[in-house]
């Protein structure tokens, strides 16, 4: 978790649910639209978000417990970019090779 996630989390409790369009035009979220897109597309794989429709989202229960110090994020699924992100997603069998380094 980093300071834009409590932050989106907090707008989207405050409001009852939010778009990252929305967000990336307040004043407090100096961040591009796909940057708090992307957070809030690991904030749903973490369960503190979930999508309404399309790219809307509202706060889950364990989003609330987490604003209110109940649950700490630590325990909750990590958010890699592989298994949030389908860009990242490489083909079944693929294998980089060796890597090797120049010094």
């Amino acid at each position: 978790m980093i300071q834009l996630d409590e932050r989106i989390l907090e707008y989207v409790e405050s409001q009852g649910w939010a778009m990252p369009s929305m967000l990336a035009r307040e004043r407090q979220f100096p961040e591009y639209e796909g940057v708090i897109s992307d957070r809030c597309k690991r904030l749903h794989y973490c369960g503190f978000l979930d999508p309404i429709h399309g790219e809307m989202y509202d706060i889950t229960a364990e989003g609330r417990l987490y604003l209110q110090g109940e649950i700490d994020a630590a325990h909750q699924p990590y958010a890699k970019a592989s298994a949030v992100f389908e860009r990242w997603d490489f083909p079944p069998g693929w294998d980089p090779g060796p890597i090797r380094f120049k010094l």
